[in-house]
């Protein structure tokens, strides 16, 4: 299961989420420049159990070493699809989290789902000697706090089955149990052995995601944190959207709403919106042109319902504006 987006729009623009997305990048290549010392590198900025439950091992580094790499190694990555992987999670899932808690109680939610979640890999594998890296356990937290926040919000997910790829809508519950129990499965088939995937990291980060969003939730926002979010504010929808039409049976065109900003409507934009209709999806480039009104029309010819007869409907997009006040 491949999450698409998210169909729950945030209110601010993430810049924290964002940022974390930054430096993990920026980390990865740092990693990538140290060529034949990269293993290390991640030896030393990883996470490595026995360094802790080993004395001999442990002689060999400072206490501020072996702290920092808490924290270091939910920034470094074993590969492209891994640092794919997980940034991609995050971007689709943390800017409603920061959207919720405001940019620095996310940054310590984040944080703190990350460190926790080395302290559950090395739980159960106390004498691995073995470095974890990646940022799975804090993007796990994410996705536990998501899962409290947005139950019922929808994830367009993308299903390969075998070479042809679905789409499907399905609510956070459903996506973040598959996701949650892939895992836990995962896990326990590994129990006592030596495994490339720090499994019980990412159990822990979605289960400490889950208490911390409790927690965090009861300090209060700032008014530094409001001044943030205010200055963070979008200006755009999101530039990909589910649209389903409607249309009457003996009516070949099908009807619809778009959602844009006043500042887009103003400029011009364009989305990519996904036509659920029927078992097939449609994945359309929307142009709107600049000086667009609420109540416009957009008409994209051969785009509606395919009648008895061969005619091809249009499909028929109505503008509206979503301001993203709060």
């Amino acid at each position: 299961m491949i999450p698409i987006r998210d169909i729950n729009p945030a209110k601010t623009v993430p810049v924290v989420n964002y940022a974390i997305i930054g430096l993990n990048v920026f980390v990865f290549l740092a990693e990538l420049l140290q060529g034949g010392d990269m293993a290390r590198f991640v030896y030393y900025y990883g996470l490595v159990p026995s360094r802790y439950s080993s004395p001999e091992i442990a002689a060999y580094f400072s206490f501020g070493q072996q702290a920092f790499s808490f924290l270091s190694f939910m920034f470094l990555h074993g590969g492209f699809l891994h640092i794919i992987g997980n940034m991609w999670f995050l971007y689709i899932f943390g800017d409603n989290v920061e959207d919720h808690l405001g940019p620095y109680r996310y940054l310590a939610f984040y944080l703190l789902c990350g460190v926790l979640s080395g302290v559950s890999h090395m739980l159960f594998n106390i004498h691995s000697n073995v470095p974890v890296v990646g940022a799975s356990g804090a993007v796990a937290g994410v996705m536990g706090a998501y899962l409290i926040l947005y139950p019922r919000a929808k994830v367009l997910t993308l299903v390969p089955i075998i070479i042809i790829p679905f789409f499907f809508e399905l609510p956070a519950f459903v996506f973040m149990g598959l996701w949650f129990l892939i895992q836990f499965l995962n896990a326990a088939a590994s129990f006592g052995n030596a495994t490339d995937i720090a499994w019980w990291a990412h159990i822990g980060g979605f289960l400490f995601g889950i208490l911390f969003l409790r927690l965090l939730g009861r300090v209060p926002s700032t008014g530094v944190t409001q001044f943030t979010q205010q200055l963070a504010e979008r200006k755009t929808t999101h530039r990909l959207q589910v649209i389903r039409p409607t249309g009457p049976v003996d009516d070949p065109n099908l009807y619809g709403t778009i959602m844009i900003t006043p500042h887009e409507a103003l400029r011009g934009t364009q989305k990519v919106v996904n036509i659920p209709w029927g078992f097939h999806n449609q994945m359309i480039r929307v142009t709107v042109p600049a000086d667009t009104r609420e109540g416009n029309i957009l008409r994209l010819a051969d785009m509606g319902k395919r009648m008895p007869d061969g005619r091809r409907g249009d499909l028929m997009l109505t503008v509206a504006f979503e301001a993203y006040q709060r």
